[in-house]
């Protein structure tokens, strides 16, 4: 009997091919966009609203359709692990996708490494799925066609990324999303951190009280003489420290509660985290504790926290900093989630950042986070630069022309004088200029410049060479993930 994998015309990825009811249902390649398989003797009734042109092949029923949002539903009523699932406490890997083809190489690392990471496939934000044309069930459905595509079955959790408004809320939520990061950054306040102290007093009376349900005297009270037991050490929260933290944090702390408060009304299954990293100004110790002890208060619950940790976090490039104030910084942060939670500790902007990834799990232990984006796009460059080096070439000229407007919303400090012109680049040299710190960078944060116009094209590339682009990307995140293995072990013991 012929197998699906052998049926003449159809590229069937093997590990894709399930049994549904005596049929083998698989997803086959093609030079448009992926196809939808089933092999059985006779249609199998839970298969027959499947969409798709039936034939005959063998004597034996083929249908061949598209890898639509009406099939996938079926789906995941047949195949529950398609559908998105929370992941607790276990440690966990956030992979952002940006052009919706990069989960099979994600799961071809995770196994490559024979982790147990618990992934996230599904996370981008509301400003990236802006920039990419996508929305949150787009980016839903191509990270769970990626899983099906490669037989993953350990589940996935989905991240709608650096959510803002309630808004978003409700939009990602219809879509299936089952773990929320908030983003209060916008109600940041960096100047706490060093106003004389009839400003600070003055900034400190002018904050929402009602909002936080509580009086400045009785947040006060609490923090005058606080010590927080951190195992190793004593964790000392003066009314100095709490009173800065209050300046700088309380609003953002007020706007997560809202949030979180419109979640729950309407889901209390999904996961959250709580995400302040991306300001100007680090996260002090007694800051977290503010942020943390304030929002228990509020009724709010998290499971993973992401703070500013000391030293820059830029997109696309390592670490820029002490790798050993880095560490000290994480063992601070990492025992007040312990001591306070015990939450995971959540290290944002994480695409790149090798130098640190050790340092973190050996502080942060099983309870991590980690989280990634565009660097999938990036090594998407990489991938189409001997094939298309004239597509490459029209990107990266695109990049330099965009990158002083596009560069607005991100803290980044690569500079395009230090980035060649791409005439002088030879098409041996282009993939190269993704290991340059400039160039890269410049790429990075032009991708919805560089999508905008040129996005249908690169997709294409990509969609004739897929295995060039999966075992890019097994080679580029094994590199991420080998050191955060350990934080898996002691997740097993």
């Amino acid at each position: 009997m012929t197998p699906l994998v052998s049926v003449e015309g159809l590229a069937v990825r093997p590990r894709s091919v399930v049994q549904i009811d005596g049929a083998e249902v698989g997803l086959a390649r093609a030079d448009g966009g992926n196809r939808l398989a089933a092999l059985a003797p006779a249609r199998p009734p839970r298969l027959a609203g499947l969409e798709g042109q039936a034939t005959e092949a063998a004597g034996r029923w083929l249908l061949v359709g598209p890898a639509s949002d009406h099939n996938l539903g079926i789906l995941r009523g047949l195949l529950p692990w398609l559908v998105p699932e929370t992941l607790a406490l276990r440690p966990s890997f956030g992979f952002g996708d940006r052009l919706g083809l990069a989960t099979p190489g994600h799961i071809r690392a995770l196994r490559a490494v024979d982790g147990s990471l618990a992934p996230i496939f599904a996370q981008q934000s509301i400003r990236e799925m802006e920039r990419t044309g996508r929305d949150p069930a787009r980016v839903l459905a191509d990270a769970a066609w990626g899983a099906f595509a490669e037989g993953w079955r350990d589940g996935f959790g989905a991240d709608a990324d650096h959510l803002k408004t309630t808004a978003d809320v409700d939009a990602c939520l219809a879509a299936g999303y089952t773990f929320f990061t908030f983003d209060p950054g916008a109600y940041v306040d960096p100047a706490g951190d060093a106003l004389g102290a009839d400003a600070l007093a003055v900034a400190l009376a002018s904050l929402p009280w009602t909002e936080l349900e509580d009086t400045q005297a009785a947040m006060q009270a609490r923090y005058r003489k606080l010590s927080l037991d951190l195992g190793d050490r004593a964790l000392r929260v003066g009314e100095d420290d709490a009173a800065r933290a209050a300046v700088k944090y309380g609003r953002a702390v007020a706007h997560v509660a809202r949030l979180h408060r419109h979640l729950r009304a309407r889901d209390r299954r999904v996961e959250v985290e709580v995400s302040v990293d991306e300001t100007d100004t680090p996260t002090t110790p007694a800051q977290h504790v503010y942020i943390a002890t304030e929002l228990r208060r509020l009724g709010v619950d998290w499971v993973s926290m992401a703070p500013r940790f000391v030293g820059r976090f830029e997109k696309g490039v390592d670490y820029l900093g002490d790798p050993a104030a880095f560490e000290a910084d994480a063992a601070l942060h990492a025992a007040i989630a312990r001591r306070l939670g015990p939450y995971k500790l959540s290290l944002h902007s994480g695409s790149d950042k090798l130098s640190v990834y050790a340092a973190l799990a050996r502080q942060a232990g099983s309870l991590l986070h980690v989280k990634t984006a565009g660097t999938s796009y990036l090594e998407a460059l990489r991938t189409i630069a001997p094939i298309d080096p004239a597509l490459f070439r029209e990107i990266y000229a695109l990049a330099r022309e965009r990158y002083e407007h596009d560069r607005a919303s991100y803290h980044v400090s690569a500079r395009r004088d230090r980035t060649p012109e791409p005439a002088a680049v030879p098409d041996a040299d282009l993939a190269g200029l993704l290991d340059s710190f400039d160039a890269r960078q410049v790429l990075h944060v032009t991708f919805g410049s560089a999508l905008a116009r040129y996005g249908g094209r690169l997709i294409a590339v990509l969609r004739a060479h897929p295995e060039a682009y999966e075992a890019t990307l097994e080679r580029h995140f094994v590199r991420h993930l080998i050191p955060l293995l350990p934080a898996t072990r002691e997740a097993r013991r």
